[in-house]
This record gives structure tokens, sequence and C-alpha cells, in this order.
């Protein structure tokens, strides 16, 4: 099933959504237009119930995203305000993807620069050609990072390696990238996309709820208390032994079997 967008191609495969940053012609990079687009589908992700896992990827073999579109954002009258719009539509997808259950896989087919390597650092699971390339490219052009870039990669790879990636905008390769906590796995080029798919079909047939439960304790325990945090693992993981999944999980442990969820 295919949705129509201008800059984003969008497709439900069974239950896995693809979304496919679609500027190749300016390297997939981030312009008004986009940003709304990618609002809406966050929105379409988090409330279609048959979707299990999402893949973000970028169109073509060069880039995933180049980062923002300086041309179209220098074109407008005012270029704070309309960085402001853009954030905004940006942020709230970001918000989004981050608190819904379904995992975000965010595959790397190309370049990762400004908003592109802050995609990469709200991704559940970072993925990558071994060609990918990862720059920060934000002060390059005289500006600050935007896109949680600047929650999530200090908590990943440290805030010293962050300043460094930020100040110096030091081009990573995908195996430095990987080494310093930036992906989960890297990929040779021919054979990227089908371990993508088999990544994604894995997590589709796993407890989506406990997957979207553990999401949120992770990102809650970034600024809880021990005992805060303990006291909601009690709650989440009581919520899910009472859920569908939770009961066929269990079931299927204590009978050896191999459990088939349904993401309830």
């Amino acid at each position: 099933m295919y949705l129509n967008y201008e800059t984003i191609k969008f497709e439900i495969l069974e239950n896995i959504a693809i979304i496919c940053l679609d500027r190749p012609e300016s390297y997939n990079s981030l312009n008004a237009k986009m940003g709304k687009e990618l609002l809406e589908i966050a929105y379409e992700c988090d409330s279609n119930q048959e979707i299990r896992v999402i893949i973000l990827t970028g169109s073509g073999d060069k880039a995933f995203c180049s980062g923002g579109d300086l041309k179209s954002f220098n074109e407008s009258k005012n270029v704070g305000k309309h960085l402001k719009m853009v954030t905004h539509d940006l942020h709230g997808a970001i918000t989004k993807f981050s608190r819904m259950n379904s995992p975000l896989i965010v595959a790397v087919n190309g370049v990762a620069a400004g908003a592109g390597l802050s995609f990469v650092g709200f991704a559940d699971i970072a993925i990558a050609k071994k060609s990918a390339t990862f720059v920060s490219a934000y002060t390059k052009a005289g500006l600050t990072p935007d896109g949680s870039s600047s929650f999530y990669l200090p908590r990943i790879i440290g805030i010293r390696k962050y300043l460094e990636l930020v100040m110096t905008n030091k081009v990573l390769s995908s195996e430095e990238a990987l080494s310093w906590g930036l992906l989960n796995k890297v990929y040779d080029d021919k054979n990227f996309w089908e371990e993508t798919l088999n990544l994604a079909r894995k997590l589709s047939n796993g407890p989506t709820l406990a997957y979207g439960k553990t999401k949120r304790l992770v990102h809650n325990s970034l600024n809880s208390t021990l005992e805060t945090q303990m006291e909601l693992e009690t709650k989440m993981i009581s919520e899910s032994a009472e859920s569908n999944d939770g009961k066929i999980g269990i079931e299927s442990f204590l009978n050896k079997g191999i459990p088939k969820f349904q993401g309830k």
C-alpha cells in the first residue's frame, strides 16, 4: 500500500512502514514541506495498528539526508521565523516516533549530515551501509544543532565526542560511527536493503506493546530517580503480563513453544 506525498515515499509492506526521504536532487535535504509530511506520517504510523515496525531511509545511493535545505530556507523573507516553523513540525514528528510502540529502524544509505545525523540519534536501532558517512555540519553554516541532536547524541556517544563532531565537523565513516556507538550494525552495500528488511520482519513479529513500553521506560530513565524508575518498571511489567501478547509469551515460554505475537 502506497500513500502519496510530495517529498517522501511512504509504503506499508505487510506490517512494515517504509518512510523514504525523496528529494534526491538535493540529497534528500529537509525543507518545510518534508517537515510537514514527516509529521503527518508519524501520526499515521502511531495510529495505524497494523504497523508493527518502521524503516526510515533515503532515496538513491548517495544520501540518506544531507540536513536542512539551506537554499530554500534562505529564500524566505525571515529565515529565523521560517526555521521555527520547520523545526516545529520536525520536532513534533521526532517526539511521536520516540514515544510510539512500533520500533524505528533508521537505515542510513548514504551521507547523513545535519538533521540526517540527528535522525540517527533518535532511532531505536540505527544501521548503515558500509559506504555511508556521518557529519554534523551545523556549525559549518554558522548554525546550532536541532532535530533532537543535542539531546540524544551526547547520551549515546558522550559529551566530548559530541562536541568534537559539532565543533570540528569531523566526517565519520560507517565503521567509525559503529565504534563510537552511533550505529548498531554496518552492512555491505550489496546486502544492505536485504538485511534491513530481515531486521524489520523480525521486529514486526515481536511484542509491539512491550517494545513501546520499553522505549518509554528507557526515555524516562534519563531524568528519573532509581526508586521512581523501579516503580515505573513494576507498573509496566504488570501491564505487559496482562496484555494479549504477555499471555501468549508466558504460555509459549512455559510450553517451550514459539510465540505468535499479535502486537496487542
